[in-house]
């Protein structure tokens, strides 16, 4: 089942100023993700509770004609190999299947009908989400 929205995602032209701008309104970084080969992946902007805002570098220049740099929305779930297999049931195509992320969470992607990408996200108790919440260190 569906329990809560986990994140948005925005890819950033300009990473510093897009941090700075949601550090304005009181959105501070938490913690960043790298790939393997270290180079950053994301970076997690704490709103509140287990909520953030992804923001992912090198995104394309601002455009009036395009709507803005959205990527994707995250739905979290309670149990992952459950919603799967119901999605499943339901005829929904799933997009990419159960693995676990960076962040120790399971995550499977969907799309809705116009084709946005939905990531549905399991949260591990030991995940930098969790730890956030829970007012610890991300690592």
């Amino acid at each position: 089942m569906i329990t809560d929205v986990g994140h948005a995602a925005f890819a950033a032209h300009d990473l510093t100023r897009s941090l700075a701008f949601y550090a304005t309104l009181g959105i501070h970084e938490s913690f960043r993700l790298h790939r393997p080969d270290g180079t950053l992946m994301l970076v997690y902007l704490h709103v509140g509770g287990d909520r953030f805002i992804e923001v992912f570098p090198d995104g394309p220049p601002p455009d009036p004609a395009r709507r803005g740099s959205f990527m994707h929305l995250c739905l979290v779930v309670d149990d992952m190999h459950a919603t799967v297999e119901h999605l499943r049931a339901q005829g929904v195509t799933i997009e990419r299947d159960i693995q676990l992320g960076l962040d120790h969470n399971l995550q499977a992607w969907i799309r809705d009908p116009d084709g946005n990408a939905i990531e549905l996200m399991q949260l591990a108790e030991h995940s930098p989400q969790r730890r956030i919440a829970r007012g610890e260190p991300a690592s």
